[in-house]
């Protein structure tokens, strides 16, 4: 396993409010806890994460919201791409790539049609309508989320629900001020 995955791991545990730590990273991954411990300023030093560390939870969270970064990839790359993401990509001259395992939630999607409208995210649909989307852009997701027509309710994790519900409350307080 490359660093690169652990990194990422590592990002996406923080970035659920998971609290990892060194111990986990290693036990995961089966590296020491100093390599461990290495990737973990990696991702502090190298891509400037605002990384703190939480006593009670005995692991780390950021201070504010961070992403990893994106790269890109030449057109002559484009066969590393589609094994990235399992897609042809469009003919284009260069294609963007961010490096981050996707994110999960499990979303209840009430009617046939929404669910064929968010079909890019979805990855198993249940009988009852729930469904497990994956995307790697918390905030793509939540705009279509938001601009569903449909009644979808996110029902884990409890973090993407929340930030649904703060951007549904500022755009009300914010359009409510312009009366």
């Amino acid at each position: 396993m490359t660093a690169d995955r652990r990194i990422q791991w590592l990002h996406k545990r923080i970035a659920e409010g998971r609290y990892p730590n060194a111990g986990h990273l290693a036990e995961r991954f089966e590296i020491s806890h100093r390599q461990a411990q290495r990737d973990v300023d990696y991702l502090r030093v190298h891509y400037g994460a605002p990384l703190a560390y939480n006593a009670k939870h005995r692991g780390f969270y950021y201070k504010k919201p961070f992403a990893l970064p994106v790269y890109t990839v030449s057109a002559n790359e484009k066969d590393y791409v589609d094994a990235m993401t399992g897609e042809t990509p469009v003919a284009a001259e260069r294609e963007i790539m961010q490096m981050q395992i996707p994110y999960t939630a499990t979303v209840r999607i009430p009617d046939k049609l929404t669910r064929f409208e968010l079909r890019r995210f979805i990855v198993r649909e249940g009988a009852d309508g729930d469904c497990v989307c994956e995307f790697h852009s918390v905030e793509l997701f939540l705009g279509v989320l938001l601009t569903t027509p449909a009644d979808v309710v996110v029902k884990e994790p409890a973090w993407l629900r929340e930030k649904l519900l703060d951007c549904a409350r500022r755009a009300i307080a914010n359009n409510e001020k312009e009366e």
